[in-house]
């Protein structure tokens, strides 16, 4: 008989491991038992479990935070292989019917870069729920939200509304072509989208600051107006950490005025089913960990 079959082996639980995974990306037990509908004792007991096994610790506390040791980075770089080569031995191997469909929409300028990564995540633990994505702008989201036409949606604006949820705050800032010079020209080029919340306060602002502009691109297309910034022929403006990556912030060291900070808000669903839910759980995660 083979040596393999004599190897004394003792296995990794997913269900450890996916809690382990959990709380790295979430940053806490807290959040990470909320995620995984278990208690804060159990998602504890499991960490405890898991070095119990291995012989070595994972997580190390500091102060009130949860920080991964050099054994633990090893171990998640596997972890996350195993729970991901079980969601996707999982999805191959069951029914493909669609049990259920969820609108998402979401403002056109935030989709990048983690909505992506939302979406895959979502696809491996719900194959059966079809996620359809809308992409537009926060007037028309909400618009459609209230008549019941999009189940979840996600907004930039200045104040959160009754039955929402802000997830992060972030910084309006100049957008251009890398080592571009159309944000030193006076009056200032500037493209925007005549339904964008951010074009009334970029005006505003330069009002304010006494800075003369024109508005060289108005479109309904953000494929338009960052062809135009590309070129470096006018700016934009974009929330921190979700500039297209053809494009850079603006280092005007002064010489353009501050934009302030806009709310990114989640509202809904509307249906709290379980699938539903845990996308909204899955959003949440991602925003916490930009910010």
């Amino acid at each position: 008989m083979s040596d393999f079959w004599n190897i004394d082996v003792r296995n990794l639980d997913l269900n450890i491991l996916r809690s382990f995974v959990t709380v790295v990306e979430t940053g806490g037990v807290t959040r990470a038992a909320g995620i995984l509908n278990l208690t804060q004792s159990a998602v504890s007991m499991q960490l405890k479990r898991l070095e119990e096994l291995l012989a070595v610790e994972v997580l190390h506390r500091v102060g009130r935070k949860l920080v991964i040791t050099p054994a633990g980075e090893q171990l998640l770089s596997y972890a996350k292989r195993m729970v991901e080569l079980n969601d996707e031995a999982f999805l191959r191997l069951t029914d493909q019917v669609h049990v259920g469909v969820i609108a998402l929409g979401i403002p056109t300028d935030i989709v990048f870069p983690h909505i992506p990564k939302v979406l895959k995540r979502f696809n491996a633990e719900f194959p059966q729920v079809k996620v359809q994505l809308i992409s537009s702008f926060t007037a028309e989201l909400k618009d459609q939200f209230s008549k019941g036409e999009i189940d979840i949606i996600l907004t930039t604006e200045q104040e959160l509304d009754a039955g929402g949820e802000t997830l992060k705050e972030a910084a309006l800032r100049w957008i251009g072509a890398p080592q571009g010079k159309a944000w030193q020209q006076r009056p200032l080029p500037f493209a925007s989208c005549q339904s964008c919340n951010f074009r009334s306060m970029s005006f505003a602002a330069l009002d304010r600051a006494g800075i003369a502009w024109e508005d060289v691109v108005t479109t309904e297309s953000e494929v338009a107006a960052e062809a135009s910034a590309s070129a470096d022929l006018a700016v934009l403006t974009r929330l921190e950490g979700h500039h297209p990556p053809h494009l850079e912030l603006i280092e005007a060291n002064g010489q353009l005025p501050d934009l302030g900070t806009s709310l990114v808000n989640i509202y809904g669903p509307h249906e709290k089913t379980e699938f539903a839910q845990r996308l909204k759980e899955i959003i949440r995660v991602s925003f916490w960990r930009l910010k």
